[in-house]
């Protein structure tokens, strides 16, 4: 048998459960790779539904419910301009999350 580690585990600063349990809830709604599209081509600016819609060749409901899943996470904002809605990311975490997310996976490849 292993003699305990000199380190204690009561040392180690946690998060609270309730912010972990967000962070998971956010890492989820990021884990589905046509949301992450949206999100990297949100890192590029705001953008409305329609021109996402036209740009990725799907319904406007769809991409409406995909940004509906970002932004029930808190990860991207809305504006509306008379009878268009803006979307843009939330601040500069989410554009940092982003970015390391996908720097991460391709150099793991």
């Amino acid at each position: 048998m292993n003699p305990p580690c000199s380190h204690s585990l009561s040392e180690i600063a946690l998060t609270s459960a309730q912010a972990r349990e967000q962070a998971a809830a956010m890492f989820r709604a990021l884990g589905d790779p046509a949301r992450l599209l949206l999100m990297e081509c949100l890192m590029e600016g705001e953008r409305c539904v329609g021109d996402l819609a036209l740009f990725f060749g799907q319904e406007v409901s769809t991409i409406s419910q995909r940004l509906k899943v970002l932004r029930n996470e808190r990860l991207i904002e809305r504006r509306r301009e008379g009878k268009h809605i803006f979307y843009s990311l939330a601040d500069g975490h989410v554009t940092d999350l982003i970015r390391s997310a996908l720097d991460h996976a391709q150099h793991s490849t």
